[in-house]
């Protein structure tokens, strides 16, 4: 096919489920591509000498060569290519935000819309899945050496297939009931179903990784203690999980949650079908959720399908300024989310119960780019008015949880609690001891997550081979 020919087909649309019906239940949102879309779609490819989407690419997948097998119609064939940089494809085709890393580097985009390589990473993954088997992957000859991963996050998960593929003894240890870290408690069903992080975690544990579940690392065992127990490194990936609050006045009223506890009671515990399932959330008829980036979106999204009439963002900037991926935005304003833009909430409102009765705002406009480069938002002055309101959330970001640093004073951290390390991700004051994910970078994206988790798998390889036993 001719380069005129490749740019002549227009990017392939991913079906989608009905807005009316999906914000009434927990199934996922899009429906994925069959294999004559992914033929097509991939066919958009213009097989470039120095493809630039690699570039993006924070696990250094091999694009190029995974949709040439695509349109070839080799379908497993592309999923060995994609697992041999990236042992979650599953996951990353769903969250992953390619519009600003591999797809906003490729060519094609430059005239008409990009390849849409995330719906093919999914697509392959799900193809693999369905045929039964995951790719053959190559296991070095095992060396003894046992390696802790604190956390079955992104960033654990990635770092234990690399491992294991190393040939190394690898165990997760999770604090939570379940495997799978934020991938779990954090992205809802709509968008990530439990089902395909529980068929990840499956193909690892093929790879010989051991997981220990309701295992807290600063409480059930130190740092220290691991290594007593012989391992000789750890790989520390337990996230950012402690929730950030506005400091406003009515924080402590009853209705109001943290993004953290709001999302983990639905997702992870099944609050969503509370009293069959033993944990229960609080279903307001009107939720407002704070924030704008992809846990607000969850989380607002959440709401309506906890039957809330009226579901609200409200967010301090404008829209174009949201770091919320475009298509959760897109499928949250399809599913009838009201967005409060320019509005900051400056104290929430109870009744004489010590429940939430609503919020009073100020509306903002925007000044000069801050250190982030968005525009600062700006309160104009009497502004103010009440968004009414029975629920609250407060999705406004996480930081790290002290109990592991703090249980290891030896351990640098820096101002904000985050594991400071070295550039190839080792900490400076913990032999043997590596860090990355959110616990290192504060919250970011899965991806990047994995990308941690692929440079610490090298680095404590490399560590490991200087020691003696």
């Amino acid at each position: 096919m001719t380069v005129k020919q490749r740019m002549a087909i227009d990017r392939q649309k991913m079906l989608e489920r009905p807005p009316h019906k999906r914000n009434k239940d927990f199934n996922e949102v899009n429906l994925g591509f069959d294999e004559e879309l992914a033929k097509l779609e991939a066919s958009r490819c213009l097989q470039c000498k120095n493809p630039k989407c690699v570039e993006g690419c924070p696990v250094g997948v091999d694009i190029k060569k995974f949709l040439e097998l695509v349109e070839q119609g080799d379908f497993l064939g592309a999923a060995a290519v994609m697992r041999d940089a990236n042992s979650l494809p599953a996951l990353t085709g769903r969250v992953c935000p390619q519009e600003t890393q591999c797809e906003e580097k490729c060519i094609r985009g430059i005239k008409g819309e990009p390849v849409a390589i995330g719906h093919l990473e999914r697509f392959i993954a799900d193809y693999e899945r369905a045929a039964g088997e995951p790719s053959k992957v190559q296991i070095a000859p095992a060396t003894g050496k046992k390696v802790a991963i604190v956390g079955s996050g992104p960033a654990g998960l990635t770092a234990a297939a690399d491992l294991a593929r190393m040939g190394h003894d690898v165990t997760i240890f999770e604090a939570f009931h379940a495997p799978g870290g934020v991938l779990g408690y954090g992205i809802p069903e709509f968008r990530l179903p439990k089902k395909i992080v529980a068929a990840e975690v499956v193909n690892l544990k093929k790879l010989g990784v051991k997981i220990e579940l309701n295992v807290i690392i600063g409480r059930t065992y130190t740092l220290d203690e691991l290594f007593e127990n012989g391992f000789k490194a750890v790989f520390v990936a337990n996230g950012a999980g402690l929730p950030v609050f506005l400091g406003i006045p009515g924080e402590n009223f009853k209705g109001v949650y943290s993004a953290n506890e709001y999302l983990t009671r639905v997702n992870l515990m099944g609050a969503y079908d509370f009293p069959q399932r033993d944990t229960p959330i609080i279903r307001g008829r009107q939720v407002a959720v704070i924030g704008g980036g992809n846990v607000a979106m969850d989380s607002v999204r959440t709401a309506k399908r906890l039957g809330a009439e009226k579901a609200t963002i409200v967010y301090r900037r404008s829209e174009k300024e949201m770091p919320a991926r475009v298509e959760e935005t897109h499928h949250a304003r399809d599913e009838g989310i009201i967005f409060e833009m320019l509005k900051n909430p400056i104290r929430i409102l109870g009744d004489d119960d010590g429940w939430v009765k609503g919020m009073e705002c100020l509306r903002m406009e925007l000044g000069e780019p801050d250190d982030s480069g968005r525009r600062r938002p700006v309160p104009i002055e009497g502004s103010n008015f009440i968004i009414d309101a029975d629920v609250v959330v407060v999705a406004v970001g996480a930081s790290a949880n002290p109990l592991l640093s703090g249980a290891t004073p030896d351990l640098k951290i820096n101002k904000w609690g985050y594991i400071e390390v070295d550039e190839n991700l080792q900490t400076s004051t913990k032999p043997g001891v590596f860090a990355g994910g959110d616990i290192v970078r504060g919250s970011a994206t899965v991806i990047l997550a994995m990308g941690d988790g692929r440079l610490a798998a090298k680095s404590i390889d490399k560590y490991l081979a200087t020691l003696n036993s």
